[in-house]
């Protein structure tokens, strides 16, 4: 059986030979699907939200996923503090949505289609698919976080429907199998 236990993980310095903006270039080379997180505030009882392009499962058992999130990020704490968050994935015709939870600041949700799902959270029409969180873990990473959250609902829409909104080369785009 292999050894479990938790070793102590070096951080990385950032290694000068890597320059950011090319790093960002080649890696604009995978093909990302394009999630919306959101939640209610539960301070001011407002919606909130961020768009994220670095969305994967984990562990089927228990269902977990992850998520990475700007250090930055202004958002990522009024979302944390609600205890739950949904996982929207982003259908292609969802591009508008995506852009304005993906900018800094202000009021996200002004102007966006939205409703409150049966657990109670913010969800956009249109998604293929949601999944209701919780934060089970947060790991530095660099400039950004890496979150485990554990899955408690979920639900996806008819097989058939739109296909994904996708990130690639620095543009959005769709796919249809």
């Amino acid at each position: 059986m292999p050894n479990q236990q938790s070793s102590a993980l070096r951080v990385p310095e950032a290694d000068a030979s890597v320059d950011p903006a090319e790093f960002r270039r080649v890696m604009g080379h995978f093909a990302t699907g394009i999630v919306a997180v959101t939640a209610h505030d539960p301070l001011d009882g407002e919606p909130v939200g961020l768009a994220a392009n670095s969305f994967t499962s984990v562990s089927l058992s228990p269902a977990l996923v992850s998520l990475c999130v700007a250090h930055t990020s202004t958002t990522w704490p009024r979302i944390r503090r609600g205890g739950r968050f949904c996982v929207n994935i982003l259908g292609e015709r969802q591009q508008a949505a995506c852009a304005q939870l993906a900018r800094s600041g202000g009021d996200k949700f002004r102007d966006l289609d939205w409703s409150v799902a049966p657990g109670g959270l913010p969800v956009l029409p249109g998604a293929l698919a949601r999944l209701e969180c919780s934060v089970t873990a947060e790991h530095p990473a660099g400039d950004h976080v890496i979150v485990v959250a554990q899955v408690h609902a979920m639900e996806a829409g008819p097989v058939g429907g739109d296909g994904p909104l996708l990130f690639y080369r620095g543009g959005y785009g769709g796919f249809r199998s």
